[in-house]
């Protein structure tokens, strides 16, 4: 299978982690329409593979990512033209944030340097989120005049409205700390290499989860106050009767009737 990689998006499979890496250090990983459908290409090509448990999105250059790079929208020709590449811009950005947010892989972000705007919006989709405790963390859009129209919602599922509206409507810049407090991430770390390091141990953690329950567990949460109280705890019945006799399922419950390592965790444990 080959992979939608670009000069300005870097993609690397190895034992089963997916790593994409936004590389437009110039404009801090600000995300162009060929990101954001590079992003959309990467992830419908592995919609169906299991056998990559991970996907972690970073940016190079000592940045996560600085939002959407709006620039090329000013180069259209007339007001009817900017309106439409304005609209539509924003509109596939949230697509890729639904289509992220619903990857059946764990998605990890590693939140280093810039983390505004879009780059907000994306740490609030991942599952784990890495920080450097110095990142830059905010969402600048009512500064400049503008709407964080596509990453609103999800800022608001990822911390709550009242923290929302505070972060939104006042723009206020804070760190890797700071996020931690506010629900945004899940681990700190001192400088890339301690971030480095706290990414083996999340990912060493995941491999001793079985795949196919990882991905129906996380559709499952996913359709928390979407669907249906009653009609969701049907469904969860059923995937959990599908799951328990399913290969996976009777591999878990046997290895840890017989005090072992299911054979998903020990190929994790091989690194292959």
């Amino acid at each position: 299978m080959t992979l939608p990689a670009t000069e300005d998006l870097l993609i690397e499979e190895r034992a089963g982690v997916l790593t994409i890496t936004i590389n437009r250090p110039h404009k801090r990983n600000a995300m162009n329409d060929a990101v954001v459908g590079g992003i959309m290409q990467t992830f419908d090509s592995i919609a169906e593979r299991r056998d990559i448990r991970a996907v972690v999105l970073q940016g190079a250059g000592g940045h996560f990512c600085s939002g959407g790079d709006i620039s090329g929208m000013k180069e259209t020709s007339s007001a009817e033209e900017a309106e439409k590449a304005a609209w539509e811009f924003n509109r596939v950005f949230g697509r890729m944030c639904t289509q992220v947010n619903r990857a059946p892989q764990v998605v990890i972000t590693m939140l280093e340097g810039a983390v505004l705007g879009g780059g907000f919006g994306l740490a609030c989709i991942s599952d784990v989120a890495i920080a450097d405790t110095n990142a830059k963390f905010g969402m600048p859009e009512t500064g400049l005049g503008i709407v964080p129209a596509q990453i609103a919602p999800f800022v608001v599922m990822r911390i709550g409205l009242t923290k929302a509206r505070q972060l939104a409507l006042l723009g206020e810049r804070f760190d890797g700390e700071v996020a931690l407090d506010a629900g945004l991430v899940h681990y700190v770390a001192d400088g890339r290499q301690s971030m480095d390091a706290c990414l083996d141990t999340v990912l060493g953690k995941l491999r001793r989860c079985a795949p196919n329950a990882t991905a129906v567990t996380k559709q499952l949460m996913l359709d928390v106050g979407s669907v249906p109280l009653e009609q969701l705890l049907d469904r969860a019945a059923d995937d959990f009767t599908a799951a328990i006799n399913s290969e996976e399922g009777k591999e878990g419950t046997g290895a840890f009737v017989e005090k072992r390592l299911p054979a998903w965790a020990q190929q994790g444990e091989n690194g292959e």
